[in-house]
């Protein structure tokens, strides 16, 4: 087991060396040279880690061998991010593991829930005829037309006819139950 994770690294460090290319960023700190990254045969270390070029090929299969491998067993975000920062190092390491863990189809499968169970519903009891309980909302604010930027919606629980008002945003509730009266 331990000879077939040496040999995918091997393969990997392989495609690194084949890819020159390199953040602006790992180009100053090679330049610095202040003993924290270092080129070892055509392989940049940074703080002891491979860096890992921008190469979509080659982060795809680190992320898949250290996520995906019966060995490692689908580790969250967390894990996963500390399993990786052991040998590997690129800008933006940490968001590509959070897309990639949120991505994998048996993680959300499997995932565990840490939310309470939802309660029971209660539902609303039906009224007993036409406009004997209904619900009001307003809507609000709305581009100005005639002087009105708002409107107020009148629902009958028991047939849903819905009756709309045109008002302004500065209503009351006086002023609310007057258009109710009035056009109900």
């Amino acid at each position: 087991m331990k000879e077939n994770k040496t040999r995918k690294e091997n393969e990997i460090l392989k495609k690194i060396r084949r890819n020159a290319t390199r953040e602006n960023e790992v180009a100053q700190a090679l330049k610095r040279n202040d003993g924290l990254t270092w080129e070892e045969d055509r392989v940049v270390y940074m703080e002891e880690r491979v860096y890992v070029p921008n190469n979509k090929k080659i982060k795809e299969k680190i992320l898949r061998e250290n996520h995906d491998s019966v060995n490692v067993g689908h580790p969250g975000q967390h894990r996963m991010l500390e399993l990786l920062k052991r040998n590997y190092w690129w800008p933006g390491l940490k968001e590509d593991i959070k897309r990639y863990v949120q991505g994998c189809f048996k993680c959300q499968q499997n995932k565990v829930q840490h939310q309470r169970k939802a309660g029971e519903l209660h539902p609303l009891e039906i009224p007993q005829g036409p406009w004997q309980e209904i619900s009001i909302d307003i809507i609000r604010p709305l581009p100005k037309s005639n002087g009105m930027d708002a409107i107020v919606v009148i629902v009958d629980r028991f047939t849903k006819m819905i009756h709309l008002e045109a008002m302004t945003t500065n209503i009351s509730s006086e002023g609310i139950v007057k258009i109710y009266r009035d056009n109900i």
